[in-house]
């Protein structure tokens, strides 16, 4: 009798293991509870640019994310007296702080295309402030590293160097985004994966000579024949799960945002599905 005992505890034993394997297993390949989960996964606010602000953090919401990285150049509409979001005073700040957590988001990041000196920067670093971010990406002269390296110590806002495609940015190559790194502890790089395809570049390779300065990633895929148009996510040239393996290698645990540059007038479903893609992929 004790040997049927033992024999009925063992069996029960192993069945109990399976359960919460397979559970484990369920949880980690669903898109809210995924291997990937520890990195911010959001949507960079250009992916809806043909919409005033209100209704793109509606399709963010929509999307399934808690994060959103804005643009200074982005047209907010008519709440906002279609001001761009770079000429937006202290009323209309508020307005975008209140539009964000009334749609249950966070805006992480903003992309600043056009500050010039200390006073311009200055007015991206106070609207940072007053919006919680973590990061302003841009694409500075070389005159200017030393004036946002000095802002972003004080605001404890991090510079994010991004790398547009060659011939469009000095940043196209990560060796330029090193050099601006180099004696500024407060820049580091926005990986762009879609850009380094289009400038015949390696994701994977660039991704490793960034390793310890990456803050964010634009996440987007590249057709495979022209290597240049935008394709859904996982259906281009980029090796994803080989992206994604080399991220974990890093220990990587910072944000990745969505920039869907095709079908723009109606991208939201695309964007969903990059999102889901991305949080998911092995």
């Amino acid at each position: 009798m004790r040997r049927i005992s033992n024999y009925l505890l063992a069996v029960l034993a192993l069945a109990f293991t399976a359960i919460i394997v397979m559970a484990f297993t369920a949880k980690s390949t669903n898109g809210k509870a995924s291997k990937n989960e520890k990195w911010k996964t959001g949507i960079a606010l250009y992916s809806f640019n043909r919409y005033p602000f209100r209704k793109a953090l509606s399709l963010s919401k929509e999307s399934e994310v808690k994060f959103v990285e804005g643009f200074s150049f982005h047209n907010m509409g008519p709440d906002f007296d279609n001001k761009t979001m770079g000429g937006l005073d202290a009323s209309g700040v508020a307005l975008v702080k209140k539009m964000l957590k009334d749609n249950g988001l966070s805006m992480s990041s903003i992309y600043v295309s056009d500050a010039k000196n200390a006073t311009e920067w200055k007015k991206f670093f106070d609207m940072g402030r007053e919006l919680g971010i973590k990061y302003l990406v841009c694409e500075p002269s070389k005159s200017q590293w030393n004036t946002i390296d000095s802002l972003a110590g004080i605001y404890n806002i991090k510079i994010a160097i991004h790398e547009h495609k060659k011939g469009s940015s000095i940043y196209w190559h990560p060796d330029s985004v090193l050099a601006a790194i180099k004696g500024h502890k407060n820049i580091g790089a926005c990986a762009d994966l879609g850009h380094w395809v289009r400038s015949g570049l390696d994701p994977v390779k660039c991704l490793k000579m960034l390793d310890g300065h990456i803050i964010g990633i634009h996440l987007k895929d590249i057709d495979k024949s022209d290597h240049e148009t935008d394709v859904d996510l996982g259906t281009g040239s980029i090796d994803y799960p080989a992206v994604v393996k080399e991220l974990r290698r890093q220990k990587f645990s910072g944000y990745a945002h969505v920039e869907c540059e095709h079908n723009m007038e109606d991208n939201q479903k695309i964007v969903k599905a990059a999102v889901q893609h991305f949080n998911t992929v092995n």
